[in-house]
């Protein structure tokens, strides 16, 4: 047979070159949804909004859920809900526009393959984010994938999932609550002040292991590794030099600060549920 005879099986990728950052409220919000699930429903999903940068950076900042039904052989999507909530989101944020969905569970699984159709629709190259929320073994599965089309010839025969980089990147605050939800049992989720007094153990504790290691370096207990010892000098260096005085005065203004917002957000919290209740009653009237 003839080399212009055969059919070649090969897969087209639809963009390998994509990598994504995802921010932690997505990761909240998703786990945040998981919880308030219906009872019968074993997983969630939703859609992604952000923005895709020149050099392939799809930027993940935003999510909301997306109510669907599936069995084993279809999937169900609430497409009205759908187009609602994205009209809803790009009047608040015009720039942050469709970039892919997210399902909870390890993995991707039978179903996905259909919705990830559907959003291929909304979007090119749709990226589909996966979150673990079992965190097995303490940690979180977080990953992204991208289609990859196999075809045989001009037909195509499948679709796979290939995975892509992944970036989550944490400010010490936003780490506080993160650690939190892989907790499998917790009381509650703790206040600004809560998680400012755990910030600060965890820096104590990190201050502790510097001087910890200086002094064993310092006594020729361990030897010396120049990239730690310049990390370290351009960290004393950059901090600024601020008196004690004006230190307390700068602690204190923004512990105030945070007990007016837990203030107004409580008074928020009361004045919509009293409406809600007036609304309910006038109804029934």
């Amino acid at each position: 047979m003839s080399s212009g005879d055969q059919t070649v099986l090969q897969f087209h990728p639809s963009s390998t070159s994509l990598t994504a950052r995802v921010h932690p409220v997505v990761i909240f919000n998703i786990c945040d949804y998981f919880v308030r699930r219906p009872d019968q429903a074993e997983r969630v999903i939703g859609t992604l909004l952000g923005s895709v940068s020149a050099d392939g950076t799809v930027d993940i900042r935003n999510s909301y859920a997306v109510p669907h039904n599936e069995s084993s052989d279809q999937v169900a999507l609430d497409i009205d809900y759908h187009h609602n909530m994205l009209l809803s989101h790009q009047k608040v944020n015009p720039k942050e526009v469709i970039v892919g969905w997210y399902s909870t569970g390890f993995g991707v699984s039978g179903g996905s393959a259909l919705i990830h159709d559907f959003y291929a629709r909304e979007v090119q190259n749709p990226v589909h984010l996966t979150v673990d929320t079992g965190f097995r073994n303490g940690e979180a599965s977080i990953k992204a994938f991208v289609s990859v089309h196999l075809s045989l010839g001009e037909r195509q025969l499948a679709a796979q999932f290939q995975e892509i980089p992944l970036d989550l990147r944490m400010l010490e605050a936003e780490r506080v609550g993160f650690d939190i939800l892989k907790t499998t049992m917790v009381d509650k989720i703790p206040n600004d002040l809560e998680g400012m007094e755990a910030t600060m153990e965890r820096l104590l504790a990190l201050i502790d292991d510097v001087y910890k290691y200086v002094d064993d370096v310092v006594e020729g207990h361990i030897a010396p590794d120049n990239d730690i010892g310049r990390f370290l000098s351009e960290t004393v260096s950059s901090m600024p030099r601020i008196s004690p005085l004006a230190f307390d005065k700068l602690i204190n203004d923004t512990l105030q600060d945070h007990l007016l917002l837990l203030y107004l957000s409580s008074l928020t919290r009361t004045q919509l549920a009293l409406a809600e209740k007036l609304n309910t009653a006038t109804q029934i009237l």
